[in-house]
């Protein structure tokens, strides 16, 4: 067990980890690094589940295995070691070493000042949906049309963004509109 008097003789920049918990433990060490006094963020959303035949409203994470960490790596190290908390470094490879991510400190306190709102419209989206443009080739994942590929296009003079089905030289048919996070560039 890791005591708060071995964390506070550990010395080292503080910043935010990304961590990855095996087994949707993300909440059972928040609340071990809580006790410690170590700050923490899990983005969480309202979800409805069925619990005893009741419909209830519950806050749940919305990345299942994922908590953000604001310590140096040193306590960080020494807590991971002292939890039987399937625990680990997110990390980015850069000349073929892994390296932990870290997440700047305005970047974070931006990303906690919204997703910490838990508003319902919130919508949150992957790497690649961030990183989609016009005229890429994608793949509806969600919705009705499940399944189907075009280009993702924004028409002019709208904001919306859709996805386009040709049919070479005879006709298209544009969707209506399809927020990034349903689709999968391919």
């Amino acid at each position: 067990m890791l005591n708060k008097e071995c964390i506070s003789a550990q010395k080292s920049e503080v910043l935010w980890y990304v961590m990855r918990l095996a087994y949707s433990n993300e909440l059972k060490f928040k609340n071990y690094l809580d006790s410690l006094s170590i700050e923490s963020f899990i983005p969480m959303h309202y979800e409805f589940k069925v619990v005893k035949r009741v419909k209830q409203r519950i806050l749940v994470p919305v990345i299942h295995n994922l908590i953000f960490v604001h310590t140096s790596k040193n306590i960080l190290d020494a807590v991971k070691c002292s939890t039987d908390l399937p625990v680990r470094y997110y990390t980015q490879k850069i000349n073929n070493k892994h390296y932990p991510i870290i997440v700047p400190d305005i970047q974070m306190q931006n990303f906690i000042a919204i997703a910490g709102s838990y508003d319902e419209d919130l919508k949150y989206l992957s790497e690649e949906a961030i990183s989609l443009v016009k005229g890429d080739r994608v793949r509806i994942i969600e919705g009705i049309f499940a399944g189907v590929e075009g280009v993702f296009v924004k028409l002019k003079g709208t904001r919306a963004r859709r996805v386009v089905v040709e049919i070479a030289g005879i006709a298209a048919v544009a969707t209506t509109s399809i927020h990034p996070s349903m689709v999968e560039k391919i």
